[in-house]
């Protein structure tokens, strides 16, 4: 038997490594320690199983254990730079992670999200830019947006602050929507100046002043777009109110790309009828006409894969379809475009029922809650339980896509009864997929999320299909909003929720809906 020591910086530092993390010989106790620390760092989070199977319990755990694999601690290991902040490696990559890993860390790792963030501003610091992926200390491909910058607004708006310096951040993520690097294939943001002077990034855009793909225009305007959004969150929290104007105005960009008159499509051999539905984000060029894609496109429906690493479309791993519905920032401006709350509902049903989503694609999480802004949280409690265990479970496939930490924490968010809209501090709210949830918050209390049965009898809240919120209380106290803040998570309470088979009213009305920057409370109250 031997024990292997590994080090990036040198064979003494190797041995000392293993020395350090392994001690002694004896197998079966570093496999007990092992075990005992992965028990500690889940124990963070106690459900009731009760009435769950055991597939279940596993794709649960199993998923917040892979939540938790990386990005990987490397500090004192870093080859590149001399630095006295922690450095960790593997972010693989944050347009996978930073819409529910992150979030997820946030509450039942704040420490470790907190070191992360020190390191991704540490790599601002010493290589000139934010990372979108990084691996093995070196640059990996930027899918879309630069949403570290989202990575970065979240932990700001929920008040990391353990060694954070907030200024250098703020630069970091200015530098972003600022400054066009030489290759934005592997950080920053590309076709910067067009962005700034047309507010979308023109399909034929050619003259700029780095290099990259000129491909993903639709995809990368909406990113962009949000990330600005989450810049000027940050903007306000450090009271720079010009900077706060700039970037909410250029959040609304996204309607650039919105063309009414577009139609749905059939696809190319006829097999799939188009809807009825017309308006989607479509492609723009240079002179301000529209360009073209299907809008079915590189969905599960019509050639999927063609959207990945091609260079030629607008959108990336995702159809226009499924673009269309990303506003997170102005959800309520959206739910406009597409002629109000009960034409959006039944887009977006028609949406998750038609084939065209693809919940392998991180970008597909967001959307089964997305029904909370239409007031028809319920809708979101039957696509979760769609999807769980249909997709999520602990067969040989039980992840519908590349894991990248991202499948894990959405597993593990629908099992808990919440999902954060990144960037924002808001978590909407669905019932547990246990009866009863609770979390160990930083100030050492529990925040506890609790189904209590059947609305008008008692009983197991888990049968008769009792998965929709007919009444909650926060606390004791009647509770009618559709989502909750990250005070919940960092203070602790109990949040109780009487279940029926039948949608509700709960959680319908429009002062109990999430927030958008177009609405009177706004986001940025």
């Amino acid at each position: 038997m031997a024990r292997v020591g590994i080090s990036f910086m040198s064979i003494s530092q190797a041995c000392a490594n293993a020395e350090t993390e392994i001690p002694d010989f004896n197998f079966d106790e570093v496999v007990q320690a092992s075990e005992e620390i992965w028990r500690e760092k889940l124990s963070v989070v106690q459900v009731d199983p009760t009435g769950i199977s055991e597939n279940l319990l596993k794709t649960f755990w199993s998923g917040l254990y892979r939540a938790m694999l990386s990005p990987e601690d490397y500090t004192g290991e870093n080859p590149l730079w001399e630095s006295t902040e922690p450095y960790f490696d593997s972010f693989y990559c944050i347009w996978d992670s930073f819409r529910a890993q992150h979030p997820l860390l946030t509450i039942v790792d704040p420490a470790t999200q907190t070191r992360m963030v020190r390191t991704l501003i540490d790599v601002y610091k010493n290589a000139g830019k934010l990372p979108d992926c990084r691996m093995s200390f070196t640059k990996g491909y930027t899918q879309g947006g630069s949403n570290a910058d989202v990575v970065l607004a979240d932990a700001f708006v929920k008040n990391l602050t353990e060694g954070i310096d907030w200024d250098l951040g703020y630069e970091a993520v200015v530098s972003d929507a600022e400054v066009e690097p030489k290759d934005w294939t592997v950080e920053g943001r590309g076709n910067v100046e067009s962005w700034h002077k047309l507010g979308y990034i023109p399909s034929d855009d050619r003259d700029t002043p780095g290099s990259g793909p000129k491909t993903r225009t639709v995809s990368r305007t909406v990113e962009y777009a949000y990330d600005d959004f989450a810049i000027a969150l940050m903007a306000r929290g450090l009271g720079k109110k010009d900077d706060e104007a700039k970037y909410l105005e250029r959040s609304k960009n996204w309607k650039n790309v919105w063309n009414p008159e577009q139609e749905d499509q059939d696809e190319a051999d006829g097999s799939t009828a188009a809807s009825t539905f017309k308006g989607f984000l479509q492609p723009r060029l240079l002179n301000g006409t529209f360009d073209y894609q299907n809008p079915r496109l590189c969905s599960p429906i019509y050639e999927q894969h063609r959207c990945y690493f091609d260079t030629q479309y607008a959108t990336y791993e995702g159809s226009p379809w499924l673009y269309t519905f990303y506003v997170p920032q102005d959800m309520a401006a959206l739910i406009d475009t597409l002629g109000g709350k009960e034409a959006f509902t039944e887009r977006l049903e028609y949406l998750h029922s038609s084939g065209i989503l693809y919940m392998g694609n991180e970008q597909s999480f967001l959307p089964t809650f997305q029904f909370h802004y239409a007031g028809r949280p319920a809708l979101s409690s039957y696509w979760v339980r769609q999807y769980i265990p249909s997709q999520f479970n602990s067969s040989t496939n039980g992840i519908p896509g590349n894991d990248d930490c991202a499948m894990g924490s959405f597993t593990t968010l629908a099992f808990l009864g919440f999902f954060p809209v990144a960037g924002q501090d808001v978590y909407l709210l669905t019932p547990p997929l246990f009866r009863e949830v609770s979390l160990r918050t930083p100030t050492g209390h529990s925040a506890t999320i609790r189904n209590v049965g059947t609305q008008g009898r008692g009983g197991d809240s888990h049968s008769d299909g009792a998965i929709y919120i007919q009444s909650a209380r926060l606390n004791g106290r009647p509770y009618t909003r559709n989502w909750i803040t990250h005070d919940f998570f960092y203070n602790g309470g109990v949040l109780e929720f009487d279940l029926g088979t039948e949608e509700s009213s709960w959680g319908t009305r429009d002062e109990d809906l999430p927030p958008s920057l177009s609405t009177a409370s706004g986001l940025l109250r």
